[in-house]
C-alpha cells in the first residue's frame, strides 16, 4: 500500500491545478488541426505506437498492485461485489440508450458503447484518494473489473454492440489479455519479488505513463479528424452526458443497495472514469481507431476534469 500512496501522490502532483488536463487538451487540439504530422512518418504509422505504449502503463498499473488488493473480496465482499455490479450494468447499458437517442454513425456508436463496456482504471484509484473516498475499495474493485474484463468486456459488446459492428468475442478476449493482463501479471510479479526495483521504476513511470496516454489521444484524434469534423460537437456532449451519468447512477444505485457514504463515492468514481486506453486499443486492434477509437480518445480528458473536480469536491466535504 505504501507503493501505491507514493504513485498516487507524484501522479496527484503531476494533476496538480489540473495541468495534465490542460496539456491534453492543448495536444488534443494540436493533432486535431495538424493531423498529417501525427498519422505517419517516413512509412511508419504511429498508430503501432498505441500498444506498446498501453503495455507499458498496465505494467506500472500492475507495479502498484500487491496480495492486499486480492484479498479485499474477502474483507468486504458486499461492497466489492455491489462495486462490480454497477460497474459493469451502469455504463454499458447508459452508453447503449445514449446510442438509441443520439443517431451516430454506426462505427461512431460502437465506441460509445466500446468505452462503457471497458474496467475502470487507475485513475478511478488516484481520484478516491483525492476523495477522501475508500481507497482499499477502489483499489480491489478495479483488479478484479480488470480481471473479469477479458469476459464481459467482449460479452457486452457482443450483446449491446453486435447491431452497430461485427464483434469477434475470443479476438477481442486475446486482444485483452495482451493489453492488460499479461502487463499487469508482469508487474505484479516484479512488485513482488523484485521490490526495490520496482519502486525505482515507480518513480518515473507516472510521468511515462501520462505522456504515454497524452500520444495515444494525439495519434487517434489526428486518425479521426475526419468523423470528428462531422459529429465532434454532439459526440462531446454524449460523452459528457455518458461520463456524468456514471457518477450519478453509480452513486444512487450503491445508496440504494445500502452501501455507506465513503463506499457510495468510492463506487460512483469506479463507474464514471473507465480505462479509456484499453477502448483505443481495443479499437486499433479492431482497424477503426479513426470511428470507433474517437469516444474513448475524447473520454479520457473528460473523466480527468471532471473526475477532479468531483473528487476535490468530496475531499473538501467535511461529512
Amino acid at each position: 500500500m505504501n507503493i501505491l500512496i507514493q504513485t498516487f501522490d507524484q501522479m496527484k502532483e503531476l494533476k496538480k491545478n489540473y495541468s495534465f488536463s490542460i496539456c491534453i487538451l492543448i495536444a488534443v487540439g494540436i493533432a486535431f488541426l495538424y493531423p498529417q504530422y501525427f498519422i505517419e512518418y517516413k512509412g511508419f504509422k504511429f498508430s503501432g505506437l498505441i500498444i506498446p505504449l498501453l503495455q507499458i502503463i498496465m505494467l506500472g498499473m500492475g507495479m502498484t498492485m500487491s496480495i492486499e488488493d486480492f484479498m479485499g473480496i474477502i474483507k468486504t465482499p458486499k461492497a466489492v461485489l455491489v462495486g462490480l455490479f454497477c460497474q459493469f450494468l451502469i455504463m454499458p447499458f447508459w452508453g447503449y440508450m445514449l446510442t438509441l437517442f443520439f443517431d451516430f454513425p454506426a462505427e461512431i456508436a460502437a465506441g460509445i458503447l466500446l468505452i462503457g463496456c471497458s474496467p475502470s482504471g487507475l485513475a478511478s484509484n488516484v481520484m478516491s484518494l483525492i476523495a477522501k473516498a475508500n481507497v482499499a475499495l477502489s483499489i480491489t474493485i478495479t483488479t478484479f473489473a480488470t480481471l473479469l474484463a477479458p469476459i464481459l468486456t467482449p460479452l457486452l459488446m457482443k450483446l449491446l454492440g453486435g447491431q452497430y459492428i461485427e464483434i469477434e468475442f475470443w479476438n477481442m478476449f486475446n486482444d485483452i489479455i495482451n493489453i492488460i493482463i499479461l502487463p499487469i501479471g508482469v508487474g505484479f510479479l516484479f512488485n513482488r519479488y523484485f521490490s526495490s526495483f520496482s519502486q525505482k521504476l515507480l518513480k518515473i513511470l507516472p510521468l511515462v505513463s501520462m505522456i504515454g496516454i497524452a500520444l495515444i489521444l494525439m495519434v487517434i484524434v489526428a486518425a479521426g479528424q475526419a468523423s470528428l469534423k462531422t459529429v465532434g460537437i454532439t459526440l462531446l456532449l454524449v460523452v459528457v452526458l455518458h461520463n456524468l451519468g456514471g457518477y450519478f447512477f453509480g452513486y444512487n444505485l450503491a445508496k440504494f443497495l445500502g452501501m455507506k457514504t465513503q463506499e457510495c463515492r468510492t463506487i460512483a468514481l469506479e463507474v464514471g472514469l473507465q480505462n479509456g486506453g484499453l477502448a483505443s486499443g481495443l479499437a486499433n486492434q479492431m482497424g477503426k481507431l479513426a470511428t470507433v477509437g474517437l469516444a474513448p480518445a475524447l473520454f479520457g480528458p473528460i473523466m480527468n476534469i471532471t473526475g477532479s473536480l468531483l473528487a476535490g469536491w468530496w475531499g473538501r466535504k467535511k461529512d
